[in-house]
């Protein structure tokens, strides 16, 4: 018991000897002990290294989870280490939606069957964010929190050690100046000064020893660097991979929909006699492209030898192909398109060609006309023009 009291009565008279230093130090009334360039750069690095993982953590949280409840509650998993429940993403969500809405409208109807696609779609684009968020996490979000929480708090304990040891010696520099300074006075003085002088030497090797410590951990924020470079790299990996996902995904979308949109709309493009519903006006490209001017049907007549007949023949010779007396239309091309034969029109992306429907064409495609030249040319890579 005597000795906690002992104990305690010394703490509490080493807390009031750096408060009483700390203080005079702030009021200019006491002298500190400077630290080395270096070791102030390595000190403001530090700092520097921690603001900033701190910054790029949350706001990579904010990309990956925009919802600040759903953050929170990972947040709340992670502390309690308990695993995080499995959590729906928006486009998995929107794709059952669509899917449950192509059932009620009927997976059979031209909508119906549209939803189902685009749904289809949707749901792959969820599962590539999932994969790519759970990636990140790992790669890129772990590595941070792992710094900020570990060896950030090791710095951070053991430079207020430092504080504390360099506030103890300027306490002893002060005590042995008042003891040399009152020992020219009187002769009886001289006990306090070696007493200083001990003290004084105590404390500065522990200072030293300190320093030493932290100039260590401070020294290995470089490691850090490297560290947190490599998960950047896995990061953009991981990124890069997400989007060229995305991207082919809507590629892949993109022609699906060109037939759709085909059949949606093939009796505008024929000349459908038996469609009784005028025809919308366009708002759209998309649109556009199903209220292009047709020409009349013609019945099928028996080939004849000698004379071409390339919609009975199932073949579609564009050099025999004469462009209607009215009905054509201009087009800008939207994206390079190579010919994969010679009845197609290679196109060049923003250029501007002249285009028509013929009887018995399949609706995803539409005659091409450039100059002389003259083919075939996809309907999705085109914007018809009014």
């Amino acid at each position: 018991m005597e000795f906690n009291v002992k104990k305690l009565a010394s703490d509490a008279g080493v807390f009031f000897s750096r408060a009483m230093q700390f203080t005079e130090e702030k009021l200019g009334q006491a002298e500190k002990t400077e630290l080395d360039a270096h070791f102030e750069n390595l000190l403001a690095r530090a700092d520097c290294t921690k603001n900033w993982t701190e910054k790029i953590l949350r706001q990579t949280e904010v990309l990956l989870q925009p919802n600040p409840s759903a953050r929170v509650e990972e947040f709340l998993y992670e502390k309690l280490d308990r695993k995080v429940p499995s959590r729906v993403t928006n486009g998995e969500l929107l794709a059952q939606y669509m899917t449950e809405a192509a059932n009620d409208f009927g997976p059979g109807t031209p909508y119906g069957k549209t939803l189902i696609k685009v749904g289809e779609t949707q749901r792959r684009l969820g599962a590539a964010e999932r994969e790519f968020i759970h990636s990140a996490s790992i790669n890129f979000l772990t590595p941070l929190r792992n710094f900020l929480e570990g060896d950030w708090r090791t710095i951070s304990k053991e430079r207020r050690i430092l504080q504390n040891r360099r506030l103890d010696l300027d306490a002893c520099k002060a005590r042995l100046k008042k003891a040399k300074a009152a020992e020219a006075k009187a002769a009886l003085w001289s006990d306090e000064v070696e007493k200083a002088e001990h003290e004084l030497r105590l404390t500065q090797t522990e200072f030293d020893r300190q320093a030493e410590v932290t100039r260590l951990l401070l020294e290995g924020i470089s490691s850090t660097h490297v560290n947190h470079l490599r998960c950047l790299h896995e990061f953009v990996e991981s990124q890069t991979n997400y989007y060229a996902q995305c991207y082919q995904f809507m590629l892949d979308l993109q022609k699906q929909l060109g037939g759709s949109k085909g059949e949606i709309f093939s009796g505008t493009f024929v000349g459908n006699a038996d469609s009784t519903s005028p025809a919308a006006a366009p708002s759209s490209p998309a649109v556009a492209a199903a209220t292009l001017p047709a020409v009349p049907t013609i019945p099928v007549v028996p080939t004849i030898v000698g004379v071409p007949n390339t919609v009975a023949e199932g073949v579609l010779n564009p050099n025999e192909v004469k462009p209607p007396a009215s009905g054509t239309r201009k087009a800008r091309v939207l994206y390079d398109y190579e010919a994969a034969d010679s009845t197609e029109l290679a196109l060049l992306a923003d250029e501007m060609i002249t285009v028509y429907s013929l009887p018995g064409m399949d609706p995803d495609w539409l005659i091409g006309e450039r100059g002389n030249q003259k083919g075939k040319v996809p309907v999705t890579y085109l914007e018809l023009l009014s």
